[in-house]
């Protein structure tokens, strides 16, 4: 029966997600029931194209980029695909017109990854954040509104400002892994060798001033079965650049930040009290 596949489908979607990330599924966890499946879809989908290009090193990484491309268009035409990740994902592209503008931008920001090291200009690097960041807050904005053309386009330019956040945040914390074992450097005009605490603060400023902008304009506005879920990502890159801001510049390399699992837990709870006490 399709539908049993079907079913095969979402949860593969949902154990890559929590697989791979433990901080995307506990805040996927707070969104509604009837939503959730599909950020898992979207996950699962963005998760395995990063994969190709970050970490299957012995492997034809371009070869399997194009077959990863080439199945998802002609397994959309069709409405069906064998491999479970895209199969579900075809699902929700559907259900909420998901554009294909929005999944090309995607697929060349990863495509760069392949073999572009370096970003000189502002220009390169803003394209790149919008195809590997922006465009899947977009995905998942049009989950959230459910068809709400108007909303969406409402909440469209707080969805990429919060997804360039956390794309910048992750860049901030990754630096070292991204300089040595990848040989990349996304942030333009900025000597990631050795970085200064003027750059840094720079970097840390133009972060801060995405958060300020995606909460006020866009998290406080979300459907309520979004609006939780949301907010706990949001608090969680929070914490994350917290941290980081208070790690010197010269020790950005040497050290990997993370947040504890008891960490999360204590910023779930305390993100839940204000969320029932109507304080978001």
């Amino acid at each position: 029966m399709k539908e049993l596949f079907d079913q095969v489908s979402y949860k593969s979607s949902k154990l890559v997600t929590n697989s791979y990330s433990t901080s995307f599924s506990l805040a996927t966890k707070m969104l509604s029931k009837p939503i959730r499946a599909h950020i898992y879809n979207i996950y699962g989908f963005v998760r395995f194209a990063d994969e190709i290009v970050d970490t299957f090193h012995n492997y034809d990484k371009e070869e399997l980029l194009n077959k990863f491309e080439e199945d998802y268009y002609s397994s959309k035409e069709i409405g069906i695909s064998l491999n479970p990740i895209l199969n579900s994902f075809i699902h929700t592209v559907n259900k909420f017109g998901i554009s294909d503008a929005a999944v090309n931008a995607f697929l060349k920001s990863m495509r760069a990854d392949l073999s572009k090291l370096e970003y000189k200009t502002q220009e390169e690097y803003e394209e790149y954040i919008y195809g590997s960041a922006d465009v899947v807050g977009l995905m998942c904005l049009k989950v959230f509104v459910n068809g709400d053309q108007e909303r969406f386009e409402k909440l469209k330019e707080p969805a990429m400002r919060l997804g360039s956040a956390f794309q910048k945040v992750n860049f901030l914390r990754d630096l070292k892994d991204d300089m040595e074992l990848l040989n990349r450097s996304y942030f333009p005009n900025v000597n990631l060798k050795e970085l200064d605490a003027k750059s840094k603060e720079q970097i840390i400023n133009e972060i801060e001033e995405d958060f300020e902008y995606a909460f006020k304009n866009g998290i406080l506005q979300l459907p309520v079965e979004a609006k939780f879920g949301v907010y706990m990502a949001y608090r969680y890159y929070r914490k994350l650049l917290k941290k980081l801001k208070a790690t010197p510049s010269t020790k950005i390399m040497d050290t990997r930040i993370r947040i504890s699992n008891p960490m999360k837990i204590n910023l779930l709870a305390r993100s839940y009290v204000k969320y029932k006490l109507n304080l978001i």
